[in-house]
């Protein structure tokens, strides 16, 4: 069973403290904006990695693929307009 972007973006939500958080996709292929005090001080590497481990094993059962922007809430307040 694929999972839906809301499974996707409460699996993030659970095991992530995040401020803002979007996520889209299609069941096997997905898209976040994820925004997190966990990512300051961290390059972008070490970002999706602290996604990957709050994900965990369902990036290899059931998650194909992860596209993802990975932003301080600093970051995102500073694109907004």
């Amino acid at each position: 069973m694929q999972p839906t972007p809301e499974q996707v973006r409460q699996y993030i939500a659970d095991h992530l403290d995040c401020t803002h958080l979007e996520v889209r996709g299609d069941g096997a292929h997905f898209e976040a904006l994820i925004v997190s005090p966990l990512f300051e001080g961290k390059r972008t590497l070490s970002r999706h990695q602290v996604v990957y481990r709050a994900l965990g094993e369902r990036m290899r059962e059931e998650i194909h693929a992860l596209s993802m922007r990975t932003l301080t809430p600093a970051e995102y307040e500073a694109e907004r307009p």
